[in-house]
């Protein structure tokens, strides 16, 4: 990837969205939906940087939210199809979600027999979460499919003859994956599910398709999508997060101080723990401009292992001793003041991010397409005070 980003113009730290990027993203969506014949959603639960969401919607179809506030941000500033799915919902979030949401996925049948009243008071399509006891990633803690999982109803436990009212079926199974994934959930869901898609009207495939991923084979989801319509007359969602904003954020930051315990350790003032916390959580190594993976550890494609001379491992300003990026390599040593520019970090960064230690939170800024940069929020002490009492 080359992009052009004077970072010395920028507060540091600040997450910067390359609204280029977004578009090229957007369009690729826009057209798999349109030759697919599908919907495709936002997954705020990803991105949910509002101020762009008139750009997204010019491309997609709506948004997906897991509670009442990704909702009403959905409706505020998005305004078109507005789906919902929850774990579990309360008595005073369910009145709430009724008049913002368009669909309402329930993940239980005793959520729907305990809403199902005041829900048809309502014009709105509602839908249950089924889990096709399918594991196509791996495991771990990403795997809603996983044994004992709290997501989705099993083919045990679903009510074939209790669907009235319920006009969709959901299922989201998926994490960075590609369409044969998806194709092999698609065939363990048809296994065990198949009795109730002559009784629905649309499926919701849920998130995790990578399909703005240079390898990801657009053709072949395109094949399952109608192919899947065909045989069942179902209108069919997807419902991307990663996918929309891939490789379109950045985040600035600065060396502040260099250090030697064992080696070379530079103190940024940004943190694993506080900005970026899938590093952490995942793990995985974000990619930097410029420097390279120092090692293959908790990386992706960490070919070019020790290509620079001076290695530094990256660590945070917290007092988390464990708040570490990462080890990278540089062609140059590193000073105080200097910039770095950490890539793809639009997805999963400021809906995660934190005020721990009081670390302020990085500025968000748009790169336009005309390369003007554009500071669109700017955080404080205020802000750290507002989340406390």
């Amino acid at each position: 990837m080359k992009i052009i980003l004077d970072a010395h113009v920028l507060p540091s730290p600040c997450y910067v969205v390359d609204e280029g990027l977004l578009t090229k993203n957007l369009q690729t969506l826009s057209e798999v939906a349109k030759t697919a014949g599908c919907k495709i959603l936002l997954a705020q639960k990803a991105f949910s940087m509002f101020c762009l969401y008139p750009l997204i919607g010019e491309y997609l179809d709506g948004t997906t939210a897991s509670g009442l506030h990704e909702a009403k941000l959905s409706r505020d500033y998005m305004g078109k199809e507005n789906h919902v799915f929850s774990a579990a919902y309360s008595d005073a979030e369910f009145d709430a979600i009724l008049p913002v949401c368009s669909h309402i996925v329930f993940n239980s049948f005793s959520q729907w027999d305990k809403f199902k009243n005041r829900a048809q008071q309502w014009k709105k399509s509602f839908g249950m979460r089924i889990n096709p006891e399918i594991s196509t990633q791996g495991g771990g803690i990403y795997d809603p499919c996983a044994p004992g999982s709290r997501l989705g109803v099993t083919a045990e436990n679903f009510r074939f003859n209790a669907l009235d009212g319920l006009d969709g079926i959901h299922f989201h199974t998926l994490c960075q994956q590609n369409a044969d994934a998806l194709e092999a959930t698609l065939q363990a869901a048809e296994e065990k599910f198949s009795a109730c898609f002559k009784q629905i009207s649309w499926l919701n495939m849920g998130g995790g398709h990578h399909i703005t991923r240079e390898d990801y084979d657009r053709e072949r989801l395109v094949r399952i999508i109608k192919n899947f319509k065909k045989k069942y007359d179902l209108e069919i969602y997807l419902e991307p997060g990663e996918a929309v904003a891939l490789n379109a954020g950045f985040l600035v930051c600065t060396v502040l101080d260099i250090i030697n315990n064992g080696g070379k350790i530079a103190i940024l003032d940004t943190s694993a723990a506080c900005h970026m916390p899938d590093v952490l959580e995942m793990p995985y190594r974000p990619r930097l401009i410029g420097a390279e993976f120092s090692d293959g550890k908790n990386s992706k494609n960490a070919k070019n292992a020790k290509k620079f001379a001076h290695t530094y491992r990256l660590g945070g300003p917290t007092c988390l001793a464990g708040d570490f990026i990462g080890e990278y390599s540089f062609p140059t040593l590193l000073k105080p003041g200097e910039r770095l520019i950490f890539e793809d970090m639009a997805i999963y960064s400021m809906v995660k991010n934190n005020t721990f230690n009081g670390i302020n939170l990085p500025a968000i800024a748009i790169r336009k397409t005309s390369g003007e940069i554009h500071v669109v929020r700017r955080f404080g002490y205020e802000d750290f005070c507002s989340r406390l009492s």
